[in-house]
């Protein structure tokens, strides 16, 4: 037999015997699904064929990263997702109270627009020169009109020690970018104060983190012990985060009784209950086109268990629930597991929650409307 055969055979071989072992694996990990493990064969071949024969350097983790990313935008679904690892080093920081970023508060009340409402003391923010009132037009050259709120703040959100350039619109100035290099920022996401000369507390939610319903108990002991009748709960502009969080505070404000049901794509239900007793004061919840997720969770249960009322806008309608899995290299995936419905048995998905009374911020508003317009619900319960 010449050279020529043998080396023909060599590699017919080596192909027959890498699909037959690729074809086992496929077949245990598929639990026997021949379709399904024909399939994986298609693509583990593939990986394969490219690493052996592309014509230039291949890196495997960013070839099976693309994958991946692949895999999960093919599913059609905005909310499930491929974080490489500096997004999911992001969303764990949020979700454990901390993240790099800049210090300011922003506000997308007005779609297409982010205006910064305060900025925070000894942050990068405010060493820049940065302003209550600026407005932040563009993120790394992207205007803020193409964006969505929560691309805007992943944007300016990122790893500790990196740099983000914003433009900045100040009234009366020409239009200006700022460089400025993330730091750590411990973030408060539920705080409060009374409302001056009313019996009224108030207590701003500003996302639902680990230390969320820590945060929101300190500040709603405090207010009852300065004698607070009721209780304004703001989730304006909050896109949401950890359910167990949103369910900590649920058990403080929500009388017993269920809060949420999650059903997934078997049809297995899970319902959430509150376990609160005592009897709560009146609560009025401002809610708006960027209160999302669990924010819908806490407000639709608040008005379907005749708790609350909601005053503002109709909030954004994210009526699912994703679940996050680490992939062993710093990466991760969020993929859609379940839809949630309200009390009422309502699924709010696409839809939002409407107000009890609606009310919207002016284009120019020189004081917060629907923060007064909760003040005069309010004191309606309490007198």
């Amino acid at each position: 037999m010449s050279q020529t055969k043998k080396n023909i055979l060599l590699v017919i071989s080596t192909v027959l015997v890498t699909l037959v072992v690729t074809g086992c694996a496929a077949l245990y990990l598929m639990g026997g699904d021949l379709a399904k493990a024909g399939d994986m064969i298609r693509f583990i071949a593939t990986v394969r064929f490219v690493e052996n024969h592309f014509d230039g350097e291949v890196d495997q983790t960013a070839l099976i990263n693309g994958s991946i990313d692949g895999m999960m935008k093919s599913l059609g679904d905005k909310y499930s997702i491929y974080l490489d690892e500096d997004k999911f080093r992001q969303l764990n920081n949020v979700n454990n109270g901390t993240f790099g970023g800049i210090g300011v508060v922003m506000s997308f009340a007005e779609p297409g627009h982010c205006k910064i409402m305060s900025v925070m003391e000894n942050t990068p923010g405010q060493q820049a020169g940065l302003q209550d009132g600026d407005e932040v037009i563009a993120v790394e050259g992207t205007p803020v009109s193409e964006l969505q709120p929560e691309e805007v703040v992943g944007k300016i959100r990122g790893v500790e020690g990196t740099q983000v350039v914003i433009t900045i619109r100040r009234q009366g100035e020409e239009d200006k970018d700022y460089t400025l290099t993330r730091s750590s920022i411990p973030m408060t996401t539920a705080a409060g104060e009374m409302i001056p000369d009313t019996e009224i507390g108030y207590i701003r939610i500003a996302s639902f983190s680990e230390n969320t319903g820590r945060e929101f108990k300190d500040a709603l002991e405090k207010e009852k012990s300065q004698n607070a009748k009721g209780l304004i709960i703001d989730l304006r502009a909050n896109p949401g985060g950890l359910v167990t969080a949103c369910m900590e505070i649920a058990n403080m404000v929500v009388p017993e009784g269920e809060v949420v049901s999650l059903i997934d794509k078997s049809g297995n239900k899970q319902v959430f209950n509150s376990s609160m007793t005592e009897k709560g004061i009146p609560i009025v919840v401002l809610i708006d086109g960027n209160s999302a997720s669990a924010s819908e969770i806490l407000a639709g249960a608040l008005k379907d268990r005749g708790a609350a009322t909601l005053v503002g806008m109709k909030s954004y309608g994210k009526g699912s629930v994703q679940t996050i899995l680490p992939l062993f290299r710093g990466d991760g995936i969020k993929l859609t597991v379940a839809k949630y419905y309200t009390p009422s048995g309502t699924s709010i998905d696409g839809i939002g929650i409407q107000p009890d009374v609606e009310i919207a911020m002016p284009e120019n508003p020189v004081e917060d409307v629907q923060l007064l317009k909760a003040i005069e619900v309010m004191k309606g319960k309490i007198q």
